[in-house]
This record gives C-alpha cells, sequence and structure tokens, in this order.
C-alpha cells in the first residue's frame, strides 16, 4: 500500500489532494513536525534532507513534491491528472510544476524563514528579508491571476482539472495570512481557489488533516 508521510497545512497537501482524487488505497503517515519527527535518524532514512513530504510505494522511496506529483500522475494516467506524454500541453505542464516547486514555493520559504538568509541573531536583516520575500511572491501571485484569466475555463490548464490545480490551491493558501494582497484577493484567483476547494477530494484533505477556516 502506499504511504504519505505528510504533516498538515505542508507541500504533502499536494500529493494528499492527488490521492483522493485517484482514490486509490494509501496511508497517511503523521510526522509530528512540533516533535522534531522529520529530523529523526528513522525519517532521515527516507529523506536526509529531513523534508516533508515523503511517498512509499512498493519499494520505491520518493521526496520532493513535484517528483511525487509526477509519480502518481504516470502511475495513474486513466486519471488524467496530467495531459498526455509528449503532447505541447504536457510541456506546458512540466513548466508549471517547475515553476510552482523552484520559483514560488521557493520564495515562499524564504518568506516563512526568513532567519536562514542572515547571521544569527539580525532580526532586522531577517525582517527586511521577509518583506522582500512577500513582495516578490506578490508579483507571482499576479502570474498565477493572469494564467487563471488568459483562457476563462475553471482550472488552471485549458484542458481542464489537474494535479496543478491542487499544487496551486496549496501554496496559495500558504499566502492566506500574509499582511496584504493574499492570493484570494485577486479577480481570477480568488474565485479559482473557492472552485478548487469546493472539490470532494479537497473537503476530504480538508477534515483528514484538521484543518479550520480560511482555508485559502
Amino acid at each position: 500500500m502506499i504511504q504519505l508521510h505528510h504533516y498538515p497545512g505542508t507541500a504533502a497537501m499536494v500529493p494528499h489532494i492527488l490521492l483522493e482524487e485517484l482514490g486509490v488505497a494509501y496511508e497517511r503517515v503523521h510526522v509530528d513536525r512540533t516533535a522534531d519527527a522529520h529530523k529523526r535518524p528513522e525519517y532521515l532514512r527516507l529523506n536526509p534532507n529531513g523534508l516533508i513530504p515523503v511517498l512509499v510505494d512498493g519499494g520505491l522511496v520518493l521526496y520532493e513534491t513535484a517528483a511525487i506529483v509526477l509519480h502518481l500522475c504516470d502511475r495513474h494516467p486513466q486519471a488524467a491528472l496530467a495531459p498526455a506524454a509528449g503532447s505541447a500541453e504536457r510541456s506546458e505542464f512540466y513548466k508549471w510544476i517547475v515553476w510552482l516547486t523552484n520559483t514560488l514555493q521557493a520564495t515562499l520559504i524564504v518568506y516563512f524563514y526568513p532567519e536562514r538568509w542572515v547571521d544569527p541573531g539580525n532580526a532586522a536583516g531577517a525582517a527586511e528579508v521577509k518583506r522582500q520575500a512577500q513582495q516578490k511572491v506578490g508579483g507571482m501571485l499576479d502570474q498565477l491571476d493572469a494564467q487563471v484569466a488568459a483562457h476563462g475555463g475553471n482550472w488552471f490548464l485549458p484542458a481542464g482539472y489537474s494535479a496543478l490545480d491542487a499544487y496551486v490551491f496549496t501554496l496559495c493558501r500558504w499566502t492566506r495570512n500574509f499582511s496584504a494582497a493574499p492570493a484570494r484577493e485577486r479577480r481570477h484567483l480568488g474565485p479559482y481557489l473557492q472552485r478548487v476547494l469546493q472539490r470532494p477530494a479537497v473537503r476530504r484533505v480538508m477534515a483528514n488533516e484538521g484543518l479550520q477556516p480560511p482555508y485559502v
């Protein structure tokens, strides 16, 4: 059986949503980040980086959210959570999944952990890094808003719901407590996030992870 090692509200929400969309049998393994369970030897044997999530699928152990997403899409092509391999649409899918993990998510990590980018004790420096990261994220959210508006459809890609919707939703959710202009306040992105939230699989994930409003 598939095992998803996760902690509520983290990037693990992306594969969690996909597993619920797929309807396959899987087990959620809670990794208590508040107790540094992700830094313990038994977890580091799964992911030496000490990051969440990890997916175990038989003898395969995967970390990196984007890699897990691609694995699930490829293992379950009948679900059509990614465009057909070899198509131009698939290339667009690759572009966005790399952008989400490497550009938006990476900048959000800077926002949440600014102290990692300054000398120890440099509170003023950390505050400046945080402000700059939030500003950069704002521009990226505008880019997402423009993408949703570009084709006028209900989902992120013109062809329909895909794994990208789970990824966009999860990362946009991280901005819900921004001091200004969270994702939900954008003209097209706000209604789009509510559409994703209303999917039964997403509602089950909110319940599974014990999350409370505001969801986005």
